[in-house]
């Protein structure tokens, strides 16, 4: 499944995107069907299966995979980029110079004996949060987390933030990662239902919690950034396989794929290369109120 018939696109609303300059996360429901559930539900197991088999990647403890490069791994999963429920967050906030430059799958089995304590609190972006001097650091990515499993109840496995942190540079912690410490004060365990989707603005400050249930807890996590930010994924391989003539113009341009490799387009002088910004001009989303939109 590379494409899905969903309905028109459409920007995010004013109040979602005052709750998400609030809070720096949104919660959305009902975001994929039970077919789409099913297809990249499917798909990640698959790959945990196939992980743990001889000559695989390895598991982790329990069980669990934590993969990166969500599409190169996966490519039944290409749908999940453009995923226009999902994918409006991205370009409403980010505007059509994107492209995704991290992502994974994950899978958490239940964890039947506690683990080391480990303070587990970031912020995404990496080196972003050393080199960069500004307070607050600018925004610069968004992620999509879908939801392929039942976290509907904490205690299995689910997102946790600290609501309203993304506009704060440093967070109070151990001083070392090992060191048993209290969390963060109003640390807020998400629950979602399978389909559901948050999007979170990188700075967030957020940590995965364990899973004591006997639900899996499986998702699928996509970063989006500028193009002219270097990409984390390994994605330079997919032009060759089959399934890349099955990619629309848009996700192509989110796997790197947009351009001749000529010129400048990455930094997007020339919008008219940049397939995202023909697909939101054709629809007349170009918003001229938000910069990023802009041509």
């Amino acid at each position: 499944m590379t494409q899905v018939e969903a309905p028109a696109w459409a920007p995010m609303t004013d109040d979602e995107r005052a709750r998400f300059d609030r809070d720096g996360f949104l919660v959305v429901p009902s975001v994929l069907s039970e077919s789409e559930i099913e297809v990249a539900r499917t798909a990640i197991l698959g790959a945990q299966e196939r992980a743990g088999q001889p000559g695989g990647h390895g598991l982790g403890s329990a069980g669990a995979l934590h993969q990166l490069c969500a599409v190169t791994t996966l490519p039944e999963l290409a749908f999940l980029l453009d995923h226009p429920l999902a994918f409006r967050y991205i370009w409403s906030l980010l505007g059509w110079n994107v492209h995704v430059y991290h992502s994974h799958i994950d899978v958490h089995p239940q964890i039947h004996e506690k683990t080391k304590d480990w303070w587990h609190w970031h912020q995404d972006g990496g080196r972003q949060n050393r080199e960069i001097e500004t307070d607050p650091r600018p925004m610069l990515s968004v992620k999509l987390a879908y939801w392929l499993s039942d976290v509907s109840e904490t205690g299995r496995g689910n997102f946790t933030v600290l609501p309203g942190s993304h506009k704060t540079n440093w967070l109070p912690g151990p001083p070392s990662r090992g060191v048993p410490w209290p969390q963060p004060e109003g640390a807020l365990q998400i629950t979602a239902n399978p389909g559901d989707l948050v999007v979170f603005d990188r700075r967030l400050w957020h940590a995965r919690s364990d899973n004591y249930s006997s639900i899996t807890r499986v998702g699928a996590f996509f970063g989006y950034t500028y193009r002219w930010i270097a990409g984390r994924d390994e994605v330079a391989d997919l032009p060759n396989r089959p399934e890349w003539a099955g990619f629309n113009d848009v996700q192509r341009q989110l796997l790197g794929g947009a351009g001749d490799g000529t010129g400048d387009h990455n930094w997007g002088h020339y919008p008219e290369t940049t397939p995202l910004y023909g697909a939101l001009k054709e629809r007349g989303l170009l918003d001229s109120s938000i910069p990023a939109l802009i041509p």
